[in-house]
């Protein structure tokens, strides 16, 4: 593949509270359309000619300071979203697969990560991958230190590529949406050479076509991967 063949896209989605203020709306509404646009951004990326992974940043380390009840919702709405999604992974032969620190969640919820896990890991489609608890530092300092448990004193990259919860390519591309031009502690092992595109659409109001313009430019860009062309 061509160095501008996208094979892991990796998605920052950020703007569900301003898009259902924007429209009177509880900021649950908001995270409801959300999950609509995954599913949507999913299918496109699972008829995709070169992407094999695509990975969205659904709820960080950072997510546990909302309010109480807001978080609530999130883990009931991830739940519901898992349950209905298991019928599209596996019509579409999609694998789920989530990284992050799970056992912070409720027990129920973790079963339901598990099982859809378990059902889709023969789907060989796409391999879609939601970020859940997840922190980009603590995947890294998690690696370091079972590296060190098994006795090594000293580390090289590739040993820390293997120790990291995302055995999938680097992020080729990363998209943030809402605006906002920052990481926010997602996979920063992984896109030490990604291309970055931040666009001000709110999530609930992406789109396939816009993905579809989104990866156009990013074809057209030049990836120098620190050389120089």
């Amino acid at each position: 593949m061509s160095e501008n063949t996208i094979k892991h896209l990796a998605i920052i989605m950020d703007g569900n509270g301003r898009w259902a203020k924007e429209r009177g709306l509880k900021r649950t509404k908001g995270h409801e359309a959300g999950a609509e646009i995954i599913r949507d951004i999913t299918m496109y990326c699972a008829k995709h000619p070169s992407i094999e992974t695509a990975t969205f940043y659904a709820f960080s380390t950072e997510n546990w300071k909302r309010p109480k009840l807001e978080v609530e919702y999130l883990m009931k709405l991830l739940n519901r979203y898992l349950q209905k999604e298991l019928e599209t992974y596996q019509s579409h032969n999609i694998r789920f697969q989530a990284i992050g620190n799970i056992e912070a969640f409720s027990k129920s919820l973790q079963d339901r990560i598990k099982t859809t896990e378990e059902l889709t890991k023969n789907n060989t489609s796409l391999t879609q991958v939601l970020a859940l608890n997840y922190g980009g530092r603590a995947e890294i300092t998690s690696a370091v230190n079972s590296l060190i448990a098994e006795g090594k004193t000293s580390v090289t990259e590739e040993d820390i590529s293997g120790a990291l919860q995302t055995p999938y390519s680097d992020i080729d591309l990363l998209i943030r949406t809402s605006g906002e031009e920052r990481i926010s502690n997602f996979l920063l092992w992984q896109i030490s050479y990604s291309e970055l595109y931040f666009t001000p659409t709110l999530w609930p109001d992406f789109s396939s076509k816009e993905l579809q313009k989104i990866i156009e430019n990013f074809e057209q860009r030049n990836r120098r991967f620190g050389g120089i062309k």
